[in-house]
């Protein structure tokens, strides 16, 4: 409960400040009455103001990879959870994160698990992590997927860099060369109205042109109205994708996506492999590990494949069947899953498979990203080649030059 500041008076006139915990300012006011005084001031205290400012703000990944990490190395070197969680809340250079880091203290010495704990707070600590920390503690093996958390969180930190180092000079000059279309198309080509309404009269104008003057009077009086359009069609799909069947939907489309699609399914299946394998690894039975491990591949379509295979592998069946029976897992997959099953060394196939196609998925996502920028300068140079010779050939063809 919050903290209220309050300065109050006594029956006997004489004034007096303090501090109350309650549920609300109502409460607090209750609670004075209580203690015959009469409020002239109350309001939050100044710890629970600067909480207040940090509720809702998300924190940056290099920050969360830090306290994963040193976490980890405080629970391997021997400290107990709350006595590590103390000495990060102090550490911890983000206010956000020391505030989170401070609740979530509350919450564990309060008896709930650090998973749940870290579910309080869903813009600070994404489902990925939660389920991962989840699966460590039911596991008996939180350090080691912490530190897992760690790396996986620094090389998306890492990957983003890459991809917004590589992609910010062709996205400016995109970014310019659109404003400056705009421009032309709503400014400059209009003026060649007149000119090129007498060439078409005539039957001599290019149909480049005939399609840069639509394009230039759609934008003039269509223009605002699109734009609107595209804000609310973004703001219903924006609250569509909160629902389960629009979070659903979504991760159907990431996997079938192309191009992403692949790394996208390679990534999450990596994720899930990885963690049943550690599960099983450290002596947790197959049906409870399935149940934990498949939430960690971080997609809904994926889990749901999961989730059957498990319900077909308690009735008795191997997993490799259902798996490749769902249409999800890729055949060289489940023909390892088989094998592993088949030579009684599951956990050590599963963790084998999560490096290999770790190492294959970031190796093709950084093809992809060299390849992406001259795609995108190929693409802004046709658009502006388009735009300057649907201006210049009727402009040559009337001068006779062509």
């Amino acid at each position: 409960m919050p903290d209220f500041q309050y300065t109050a008076r006594e029956a006997t006139g004489s004034q007096v400040t303090g501090v109350l915990t309650a549920a609300s300012e109502r409460d607090a006011l209750t609670a004075l009455a209580g203690m015959r005084l009469f409020p002239m001031r109350i309001g939050l205290a100044e710890t629970e103001k600067a909480q207040q400012k940090h509720v809702g703000r998300r924190v940056a990944p290099k920050y969360l990879s830090v306290f994963y990490t040193q976490l980890a190395d405080l629970l391997k070197s021997g400290v107990p959870l709350m006595r590590s969680l103390e000495l990060l809340e102090r550490k911890s250079p983000n206010a956000t994160l020391r505030m989170v880091i401070g609740e979530v203290r509350g919450e564990v010495s309060n008896g709930k698990l650090l998973a749940d704990a870290m579910s309080q707070h869903p813009k600070v600590f994404g489902e990925l992590a939660i389920s991962m920390v989840r699966a460590g503690e039911e596991g008996s093996f939180l350090e080691d997927v912490l530190k897992r958390i760690a790396d996986f969180t620094e090389h998306q930190e890492n990957l983003k860099s890459r991809v917004v180092g590589a992609m910010v000079y062709p996205f400016f000059l995109m970014g310019m060369g659109g404003i400056v279309v705009t421009g032309m198309l709503v400014f400059f080509v209009p003026k060649f109205k007149d000119m090129f309404d007498s060439m078409s009269a005539r039957g001599s104008l290019p149909w480049a042109t005939k399609t840069l003057m639509s394009l230039s009077e759609s934008l003039k009086e269509y223009g605002l109205a699109g734009l609107l359009i595209l804000g609310g069609a973004g703001f219903f799909l924006y609250r569509a994708l909160q629902t389960d069947e629009g979070k659903t939907r979504f991760d159907l489309f990431r996997l079938r996506a192309p191009a992403l699609g692949p790394i996208v399914r390679s990534l999450a299946i990596a994720r899930f492999c990885r963690i049943l394998g550690t599960l099983l690894k450290n002596g947790v039975p197959i049906l409870q590990s399935l149940r934990i491990a498949k939430d960690a591949s971080g997609n809904r379509v994926l889990s749901d494949a999961i989730g059957k295979a498990s319900e077909s592998v308690q009735s008795g069946k191997a997993l490799a069947k259902p798996l490749s029976a769902s249409g999800e897992f890729p055949e060289e997959v489940v023909e390892m899953i088989s094998v592993g099953e088949e030579a009684n060394n599951l956990e050590q196939v599963l963790i084998d498979i999560a490096d290999n196609m770790e190492r294959s998925t970031w190796r093709q996502l950084e093809m992809l990203v060299r390849l992406l920028e001259p795609v995108l300068l190929t693409i802004m140079a046709a658009i502006i080649l388009f735009v300057v010779v649907a201006l210049l050939t009727p402009i040559l063809q009337s001068s006779g030059m062509v």
